[in-house]
C-alpha cells in the first residue's frame, strides 16, 4: 500500500492511499465513513496508521479493495504533503560509502575511520519536513544550496536495544528523502567540531514523499534503483544495494 497525506483546497491534512497507478487518491477516513457511518481513530493520519500497525492496515486494505469514486480524487487536484508531515523523531544516517568518499574528496580530506566502525547520524529538524509539492526557500546566508538523494524508513513497532536480526520487524515502510544542505554554511560550522546547524536546519530542508510504501509492497529494500533529477535532468544514479550500513544496522 502507498499511503499519502494530502489536502484539497483549504482542507485539513487527511490520510489517503494511492490507486490506479498513483493517479488517484482514496480518502481513507471518508471511505470508512461511507461504509460504517462514522470515523475511525486508526485513520486519523498516516502517523496513526503507522502507530496502529497491522490493525490499521487491515482496515485500510479493505477500503482500498472496495474504493468508490465518491471518496476518490484525482491526484493532480490535490496537494501532497510529506507522508508524515511532522515525525515524532528523525535520524539521518550516512549509509553510502560512495557519497562519503565524494564528499571528502571535494574538500581534499580522507573519510574518518569512525564512519567504518558504526553507523553515524544526526537529528534533523522534524519541523522542517515538507512534501514533494512544496517550495524550498534558498537560505539568505548561503550561496551554495545542495541536495542529497536519500532513502528513508518509518519505524512502526517501538523497541529498545533491538537485535539486528529482528530490526526488520520494526520497519513499517519506506519513502524517498531529499535532504537539502547549505554547503558553505555547513562547512564553516563543522570546522568547529559541531553541527550541522544552519547548514541543514532551515525551512523545508527535509523533503519526503510522495508516499510511504509499506514494507510488504517494497519487498527487498536493497534492490532499488535510485535516481535524482533537477528540472527533469538526471544528475545522479545509484542503487540501494550499495548501502554500506543497512537499515538493520541503523536500528540495532
Amino acid at each position: 500500500m502507498r499511503l499519502v497525506t494530502f489536502t484539497s483546497g483549504n482542507s485539513l491534512p487527511r490520510a489517503g492511499a494511492l490507486l490506479e497507478g498513483d493517479r488517484k487518491v482514496l480518502d481513507l477516513q471518508a471511505a470508512y465513513s461511507r461504509v460504517h457511518h462514522g470515523s475511525s481513530p486508526l485513520l486519523e493520519s498516516v502517523l496513526a496508521i503507522v502507530e496502529a500497525g497491522a490493525a490499521a492496515i487491515d482496515v485500510a486494505d479493505q477500503l482500498v479493495r472496495s474504493a468508490s469514486e465518491a471518496t476518490t480524487y484525482d491526484r493532480a487536484d490535490l496537494r501532497l504533503l510529506a507522508p508524515i508531515p511532522c515525525p515524532p523523531q528523525m535520524r539521518d544516517f550516512l549509509c553510502f560509502e560512495k557519497h562519503l568518499l565524494q564528499a571528502f574528496q571535494a574538500i581534499g580530506k580522507k573519510p574518518p575511520q569512525a564512519w567504518y566502525e558504526r553507523p553515524l547520524f544526526y537529528h534533523p529538524n522534524r519541523f522542517s519536513v515538507c512534501g514533494p509539492d512544496a517550495e524550498v526557500p534558498w537560505p539568505a546566508y548561503s550561496e551554495s544550496l545542495d541536495y542529497e538523494l536519500e532513502f528513508g524508513c518509518y519505524i512502526g513497532m517501538p523497541g529498545k536495544d533491538i537485535a539486528r536480526d529482528r530490526a526488520h520487524e520494526h520497519i513499517f515502510g519506506y519513502t524517498i528523502f531529499n535532504d537539502f544542505s547549505a554547503r558553505d554554511e555547513q562547512t564553516r560550522e563543522m570546522a568547529g567540531q559541531l553541527g550541522p546547524g544552519k547548514g541543514k536546519d532551515f525551512d523545508n530542508a527535509n523533503a519526503m514523499g510522495p508516499c510511504l510504501v509499506t514494507a510488504d509492497e517494497i519487498g527487498d529494500p536493497y534492490r532499488l534503483e535510485m535516481v535524482v533529477r533537477v528540472n527533469g535532468e538526471e544528475r545522479g544514479r545509484g542503487n540501494s544495494r550499495d548501502m554500506r550500513w543497512k537499515f538493520e544496522d541503523c536500528i540495532a
